[in-house]
């Protein structure tokens, strides 16, 4: 199939630090180890980033869906900001510059940040204002500005500000009693310019009003005041609007809203005692670490922003003025005031293998052959049903789990809370730093702890990232062990947005495998001798790269496929390389995060990158190796990253049965052939969007599987 590449994704077309193409000559040595060999990660995120703003454009997509992408880039740039910036930021501060594999400082990188997040956001605001709020018009649905409103409207407005927001909102002025306050991470706030003296004969200019979080940043208008469909209106033209009423007897000559991002990564020591009560602790500082990024409303007086930017100790890059909302985020709540199912996705019913209903129990099934499900195609439900079944079954003695996210009050966790009241020995291994998970995973820590289940943290300084379940059961007089797999979390929700594999075996070897893990993770001694699973931090890594190089001595009959979510770590991108230049075809679909420079003669001719974006996060780990007609295929818990493969525990697991084998391979397959959600990452760092020629067949593969596989009996 012969796609059109037709759209480039930036405007200065990709990868924002200069990335020269030198086409060696012919003879010549190729350096693996030359910077221009690498895309920097900061960047790279930028650019998926990018990618998910522009399904904002798609119009294949349903119009709300289509707001919910410029949310979800509101929410992945803070994230950005919060960590990766935040962590650059670190290293200057404290004279820890790293250079990677790119080349680029933390200084030239912030810069470049800067110079493109800013050509983002501006974008993303130009969407918003001049695509979305337009055609959502057209559906009837109004953002109702402050200047639009009816005399009812108004009326309406003033009570609610009256009755809902008055009563909750401290103001704050700002004079020697009164220091600027201690602004929580991405609150939204607005500063005040006044003028008078107040009840106390003070004169102050400035004051701050911190917009309480459980106020909504959306407010529905109710249908007796407007005329026909959806009206909404902002919490911050509300608070605008009734500004004066803060401060009674007082001449406001400004309000403007703002917000800071502030550093959110947690530092732990390696030697600490009691890793719950110091992850407590550090919870707090998350909300108050040092500034990193302030948006300002683009009115505001330029007095005003630069007084922001000292309070907060930022510079000009850090500064981000906008035309609406600073915080894009909360417009998701649009989702749950609007009453237009139409303008979102159709609902589907993710199907259940025939194999696990057609069997008394899911052990039944499990025995007969291994299952494998691919979510949210495919229910999650079995899952569910594998830990609720061995909670009630006399034959199970004892279950294992690792949770990294899954929610304090989800199913997983109510089973293995009934598992450990029935008496069986439940042990659960809690990830406690999943990132912004962390107080979460401390309530299902204590929620299971009291249900009787054994709870360890895990290995300190390297994250449990690994998703495993362990059931002991006994049959006919011996132990069977059940296991579970997986390439995705515990969680149910994101089951349903998140496409991910599942796997449910009985054999023996993975068994006991997935035994000795759990005896590493929960006891102490020395690493045990695994059959099948490769796990990390000790063989994951080694034996991702001895079989890149078993392809690579096949030459031009070897065939490499991963997809991942991620790509930075070095060595096995130089495997890759060279399996390139040995004549290897080697097709990476890397969701996110890609270091790998593909299409360079001599270097990586033969290797193709290409993004899938679209409805589900694409989050399935696949390892495919020819291995010259004989494929090895292994799904995983790890990404092609440095902190994945060398400083956290993960597994990756084999499948093996062919017909398994051959639908992981089709799936594959069907993520090749996309021509509609595809972005294939050129050269020089920029990434085009695939499109079907003239007369071509449609390929969006998300929705070839959805079709595929909720339609299976």
């Amino acid at each position: 199939m012969r796609a059109e590449i037709v759209r480039n994704l930036t405007a200065g077309g990709g990868q924002s630090v200069p990335a020269p193409i030198d086409i060696p000559l012919e003879g010549e040595a190729i350096d693996l180890d030359a910077s221009e060999n690498y895309f920097n990660r900061e960047l790279s995120q930028l650019q998926f980033n990018y990618r998910v703003l522009k399904q904002a454009l798609d119009t294949t997509h349903p119009l709300i869906n289509r707001l919910i992408f410029c949310c979800i880039f509101s929410s992945n740039m803070d994230e950005f900001f919060e960590i990766r910036v935040a962590g650059l930021r670190q290293q200057i501060k404290y004279g820890r510059e790293t250079l990677g594999a790119d080349g680029i400082m933390p200084e030239q990188a912030l810069s470049e940040i800067s110079r493109v997040a800013h050509e983002y956001i501006d974008e993303q605001y130009d969407i918003l204002n001049h695509v979305l709020i337009p055609e959502m018009e057209k559906e009837n649905i109004h953002f109702v500005r402050r200047r639009e409103w009816t005399p009812e409207q108004a009326k309406w407005v003033r009570t609610y500000f009256d009755e809902e927001i008055l009563p909750v909102v401290s103001p704050i002025g700002l004079d020697p009693s009164h220091p600027f306050p201690r602004l929580v991470n991405k609150s939204l706030n607005f500063i005040v310019e006044l003028d008078g003296k107040d009840a106390f004969g003070r004169e102050t200019g400035m004051a701050i009003v911190p917009a309480p979080r459980s106020l909504p940043r959306l407010v529905r208008l109710p249908d007796e005041v407007c005329n026909g469909g959806e009206n909404l209106v902002f919490l911050s033209s509300v608070i605008h609007a009734h500004a004066d009423e803060l401060f009674p007897g007082m001449e406001i000559k400004g309000c403007y809203q703002f917000r800071l991002t502030r550093n959110a990564d947690l530092e732990l020591e390696d030697d600490l005692e009691d890793l719950a009560s110091a992850l407590r602790g550090e919870l707090l500082s998350r909300r108050f670490g040092d500034g990193v990024r302030l948006e300002v409303a683009d009115n505001c007086p330029q007095e005003l922003v630069q007084f922001l930017l000292t309070e907060f100790g930022l510079g000009q890059r850090d500064l981000y003025q906008v035309n609406g909302p600073v915080n894009l985020t909360r417009l998701m709540a649009v989702t749950g005031l609007v009453d237009r199912p139409d303008l979102l996705y159709s609902s589907f019913s993710p199907s259940i293998p025939r194999q696990i209903r057609s069997k008394e129990t899911i052990f039944d099934a499990i025995r007969k052959r291994p299952i494998l499900l691919h979510h949210p195609f495919q229910n999650f439900s079995p899952v569910v049903d594998f830990l609720r079944q061995a909670a009630k079954d006399p034959q199970v003695l004892a279950i294992r789990q690792t949770l990294y996210r899954t929610g304090a009050n989800s199913e997983i966790v109510e089973a293995l809370a009934d598992a450990a009241r029935r008496g069986k020995e439940v042990t659960v291994v809690v990830e406690l730093r999943a990132r912004f998970s962390e107080a979460e995973n401390l309530e299902l820590a204590s929620k299971l702890q009291e249900a009787g289940v054994i709870v360890v943290y895990g290995v300190v300084g390297y994250k449990t990232h690994t998703k495993m379940i362990l059931i002991v059961r006994r049959e006919e007089g011996r132990l069977r062990r059940y296991v579970h797999l997986g390439t995705g979390n515990y969680h149910a929700v994101n089951a349903r947005l998140y496409t991910d594999y599942s796997y449910m075996t009985c054999d023996e070897s993975i068994g006991d495998d997935v035994n000795k893990l759990f005896q590493q993770l929960t006891g102490m001694g020395k690493a045990l001798k695994i059959k099948k699973l490769f796990h990390a931090p000790f063989t994951l890594h080694k034996r991702l790269l001895s079989l890149v190089e078993r392809e690579t001595a096949l030459g031009e009959s070897g065939r490499i496929i991963f997809k991942i979510n991620a790509l930075t770590e070095v060595q096995l991108i130089k495997a890759l390389y060279r399996a390139s230049q040995a004549g290897v075809q080697v097709d990476l679909i890397v969701r996110g995060i890609c270091s790998i420079r593909p299409g360079i003669p001599g270097l990586s001719d033969n290797i193709r990158v290409r993004s899938i974006v679209g409805r589900f996060l694409e989050h399935t780990r696949v390892y495919y190796f020819g291995n010259d007609g004989k494929p090895d295929v292994y799904c995983s818990s790890a990404d092609c990253m440095e902190r994945n493969l060398l400083s956290r525990v993960e597994t990756a697991f084999p499948i093996e049965d062919p017909e398994l084998v051959g639908r992981v391979r089709e799936d594959l397959d069907t993520y090749l052939a996309d021509n509609c959600q595809s972005w294939m990452l050129q050269p020089d760092g920029s990434y085009i969007q695939n499109q079907p020629s003239e007369g071509e067949e449609r390929v969006a593969s998300q929705l070839v599987l959805l079709e595929r596989l909720t339609a299976k009996p």
